[in-house]
């Protein structure tokens, strides 16, 4: 299975240059390309499609501000994807796991994990870790204080919530940190092990992995600096960093193409015609709550509108688009909707020496490809 699901991607890989020039994504290129110009990034891919298809992979700029080093490439080039790892991994081996019956989305965190049981957080539930409802803060310096995975994970247990679990959503890296360690209880599997098995390889996924190896490392786009020389291939989140670069928040690294089959095995799940995860268990993780806002389990979906800021997802982007991003300058985006699917990754964490002013920066870069790659497509108005 996985072999033919290979060749038919490399088929499809090998027949976008034709599709590209055919539908003329020279906006997006462009928006892309104002990026560089800007300093907001030195490199990028953008790998665009639908179901059974991708219409568009292209690499833009350099690994870093050298025009000697080499520009991205959609198939082979990996990026640190930072909170993708979010759903690539975490939300993904959840949703395998419910498909299974191995894991109740309403049962308390606590019968899996009992060391997260004291106070309120007996009534958190593993839905609320999925949708950020569940009252834990945003974050905290597990690496300030712990040395060892095992002191990190105690630390992570014992640090308190800050909301009535359930009343509403606030993003937090601590519930993808409690979700992946849910899977580990479950399976007696690293989140790592059971991430590959269950997620990475049946999709085809075969460049995508935690810890990536030293030739790896060559081919990774940098995300940071050591000692002023670029460094890539080594996770961008000091917390994943003392949980030995495995956690259900960070530490996935990934391809442009690889990302893409990953998006097209959900848009073929929705549709019923997937062999991964059933169209049923799909729409249980993208329906809202009452109180989780623009959360649904694993992913964020667009503002409603007339909310208070533009989606990261574009004007256009309809009420079937739901997706994701990283701290690293990585998203995906996928609208069953539409049969649509955009992956946009950059290494912005590389190049911002003000990461505030980067990020608003990369919002609308990111919203501005987003609208591109629909309007190419008749699907939005410029």
């Amino acid at each position: 299975m996985i072999d033919c699901r290979m060749v038919l991607a490399g088929a499809l890989i090998a027949a976008a240059t034709t599709s590209a020039s055919a539908q003329h994504f020279t906006a997006a290129d462009a928006a892309i390309k104002n990026g560089i110009a800007a300093g907001i990034y030195p490199g990028a891919v953008l790998v665009a499609g639908r179901a059974d298809t991708i219409l568009y992979a292209r690499g833009y700029g350099h690994f870093t501000w050298s025009t000697a080093s080499p520009t991205p490439d959609p198939s082979t080039t990996r990026w640190d994807l930072a909170s993708l790892t979010k759903i690539l991994a975490t939300t993904s081996a959840i949703a395998v796991l419910v498909q299974q019956h191995r894991v109740d989305l309403d049962a308390p965190v606590a019968h899996y994990l009992p060391e997260f049981s004291s106070g309120r957080k007996s009534e958190v539930t593993v839905r609320m870790l999925l949708n950020h409802t569940s009252g834990m803060p945003p974050y905290a310096k597990l690496w300030e204080s712990a040395h060892t995975v095992a002191q990190a994970r105690a630390t992570l247990f014992l640090i308190p919530l800050r909301r009535a679990p359930g009343s509403s959503a606030e993003y937090s890296d601590l519930n993808a940190m409690l979700a992946g360690l849910i899977v580990e209880r479950v399976t007696d599997q690293p989140l790592e092990q059971f991430s590959e098995s269950t997620v990475f390889r049946p999709l085809g996924m075969l460049s995508t992995r935690y810890r990536p190896t030293a030739s790896d490392k060559t081919s990774a786009a940098p995300t940071g600096r050591f000692h002023g020389r670029p460094v890539g291939g080594v996770v961008n989140d000091r917390n994943a960093a003392v949980l030995g670069g495995v956690s259900g928040h960070a530490g996935v690294f990934s391809t442009g193409v690889d990302l893409a089959r990953f998006a097209q095995a959900w848009l073929r799940a929705a549709s019923g015609h997937g062999d991964w995860l059933k169209r049923n268990t799909v729409a249980e993780f993208l329906t809202h709550s009452a109180t989780s806002g623009t959360r649904v389990l694993g992913w964020d979906t667009p503002l409603p509108a007339g909310g208070p800021t533009e989606s990261l997802y574009g004007r256009c982007a309809t009420t079937s688009t739901y997706g994701h991003t990283g701290w690293t300058g990585t998203e995906i985006w996928i609208d069953p909707g539409q049969d649509l699917f955009a992956v946009l990754l950059t290494n912005r964490s590389f190049a911002p020496t003000h990461p505030a002013q980067s990020f608003a920066e990369l919002k609308e870069v990111r919203a501005k490809v987003a609208d591109d790659v629909r309007a190419t497509l008749g699907l939005c108005s410029m």
